[in-house]
């Protein structure tokens, strides 16, 4: 499906207030935590296609009767390792994980060895080191693993997240400069927040084994990332530009929030509301003094894709550095960007870990251009603010369900013409 987003020079937003569902990374943290520990209850669950996913693959083998299972992640990278290491705990059911094409050429060596040196028995039915893999649960007494820092952080968390249903509880050593800390941190404060005890000192982190918890009823806060698309909006828009958002915390475990500190530069400003939404507002032109934007986005390259539009529409130029993990995503997501702007107009140049775009002014070549999408949620809803500037087109533009599946409709309401 491909949609026809319209420019508009006359449009504006007053102040349009939309609900945003639970964040995909806490829901699926906490949707297999709720497998491990049944007396968890959660409010305000992600309705993305990830999260459904997840939440089905593990309601279906609890279902079953049958030892042994084949279960489909799809494009699902999340419910791939989270579940990975979930079933490698699970004594006496034997079950094969696989995915999408996309998934059958995404790592999950380091995760699989990982959980070997636990005592996993793991095995790969294709490719080594990718999916699809054959998983025998059983139990795993050993306690100690290492693994590299600067992998995926959903590595580690799918580790963390299973450890204190292990024997021994987990203690894990990550070796060298560690990548996305935030996203490690959310895992160990849910964990906390259920009462498991855990530290995390230099580059060694400790989950205490616990196999009873008292009940537990947790809210799951909005996600950041679907908001990142909303700021790009707001900061493309006139002065004076208003959405509200919910619900979102000042003292958010979401990388993504930093978003309030970076949208700055771009003239905008947000504000937390006591009912737990937040406002972002246009109060300002963006520093016409600052010509390039610096980002450092280790611990946050989902926003990567939405800064890099933003400032392209903005005229300005970026250069964003820690995007080592954005090339074994749905797609390479640095050649994609590179590859979408240059077709619209701009100068792009990217290493293995960053992106440089050239200060430019949006051109009229653009108009009209149909965006490739690679099959990525995040590059068809990163584009779609280009419509504050020029028309353009979004190709298979219903990839958006993976992560935020009411994105059309919700940028239909404040009022941008989609045919």
């Amino acid at each position: 499906m491909n949609l026809h987003l319209k420019h508009n020079p006359k449009f504006t937003i007053h102040n349009s207030q939309l609900k945003i569902t639970g964040s995909k990374s806490e829901t699926n943290r906490l949707l297999l935590l709720q497998a491990l520990y049944p007396n968890i209850f959660l409010e305000n669950i992600s309705n993305s296609d990830d999260s459904e996913v997840m939440e089905s693959i593990i309601h279906n083998s609890q279902l079953s009767t049958s030892n042994s299972q084949l279960f489909n992640v799809h494009h699902a990278g999340t419910a791939m390792r989270f579940l990975t290491a979930f079933f490698a705990i699970q004594d006496g059911k034997e079950v094969i994980l696989t995915g999408s094409s996309r998934m059958k050429e995404r790592p999950i060596k380091i995760l699989v060895e990982a959980l070997r040196q636990l005592g996993a028995e793991i095995t790969y039915e294709e490719n080594e080191g990718f999916p699809p893999i054959k998983i025998i649960g059983k139990k795993l007494n050993n306690h100690r693993v290492s693994l590299p820092a600067n992998v995926s952080s959903q590595y580690i968390s799918a580790l963390l997240l299973i450890a204190p249903k292990l024997e021994n509880g987990l203690e894990l050593t990550l070796e060298g400069e560690i990548t996305s800390i935030p996203y490690i941190k959310m895992t160990l404060a849910l964990l906390e927040e259920i009462g498991i005890e855990t530290s995390f000192i230099e580059n060694k982190i400790i989950v205490k084994p616990q196999f009873k918890i008292q009940n537990s009823q947790l809210t799951i806060e909005s996600d950041w990332s679907s908001a990142s698309y909303w700021f790009s909006i707001v900061a493309l828009s006139e002065i004076g530009t208003k959405i509200t958002l919910s619900s979102y915390k000042k003292n958010s475990l979401q990388g993504d929030a930093v978003l309030t500190e970076i949208y700055k530069d771009f003239g905008v400003e947000t504000i937390f509301n006591n009912d737990h939404s937040i406002t972002i507002s246009k109060e300002r032109i963006h520093n016409l003094q600052l010509t390039t934007h610096n980002s450092q986005l280790n611990n946050c390259p989902d926003i990567a894709q939405t800064i890099a539009v933003t400032c392209f529409g903005l005229g300005m130029g970026c250069h964003l550095t820690g995007l080592h993990t954005l090339k074994i995503k749905e797609t390479d997501r640095l050649e994609a960007l590179k590859n979408e702007l240059t077709k619209l107009g701009a100068t792009v140049s990217i290493t293995d870990e960053s992106l440089t775009l050239v200060k430019n002014s949006l051109p009229l070549e653009g108009l009209g251009k149909a965006i490739k999408t690679y099959q990525d949620h995040r590059m068809a809803m990163a584009f779609a603010p280009l419509a504050l500037k020029v028309s353009i087109i979004i190709e298979e533009a219903e990839v958006v369900s993976k992560s935020y599946p009411t994105f059309w409709d919700d940028l239909k309401s404040v009022g941008i013409q989609i045919g």
